[in-house]
């Protein structure tokens, strides 16, 4: 079964789209140290067809209505999430991790003040 053009035209883009430039951003020069960021990337997609038929309520075609049937669909999606950076000097290179735990604390405050309220107001 062939697949219909846009469907291969969306599956050819997203294999186009998946190197390793996307993984790793253009290198930033500043004084003796080059900075390369690098980030988490994560493709998805998914389709469907379908087809139709003909038979009726008790299998008979006679009772069947006009054949008909149709079919389609598709999607596909891209994450990326930055996740540091390589740090290179003449030194030595070092990953620079991204430190998410201020985000994270962030939401548990907010978390533990809703709470707060929502108890305060049910009293």
């Amino acid at each position: 079964m062939e697949l219909p053009d846009a469907v291969t035209t969306a599956v050819e883009t997203i294999r186009d789209s998946a190197g390793v430039e996307r993984v790793y951003g253009e290198p930033i020069e500043r004084d003796d140290r080059t900075v390369v960021p690098v980030a988490r990337v994560a493709y998805g997609f998914g389709g469907g067809f379908g087809e139709g038929s003909s038979s009726g309520v008790n299998g008979d075609s006679e009772d069947a209505p006009a054949e008909h049937g149709s079919g389609g669909g598709g999607g596909g999606g891209v994450v990326a999430k930055p996740i540091g950076a390589l740090e290179i000097t003449d030194e030595n290179t070092r990953f620079v991790r991204v430190d998410d735990r201020q985000r994270l604390l962030g939401a548990v405050v907010l978390g533990v003040t809703v709470g707060w309220l929502l108890g305060t107001m049910s009293d």
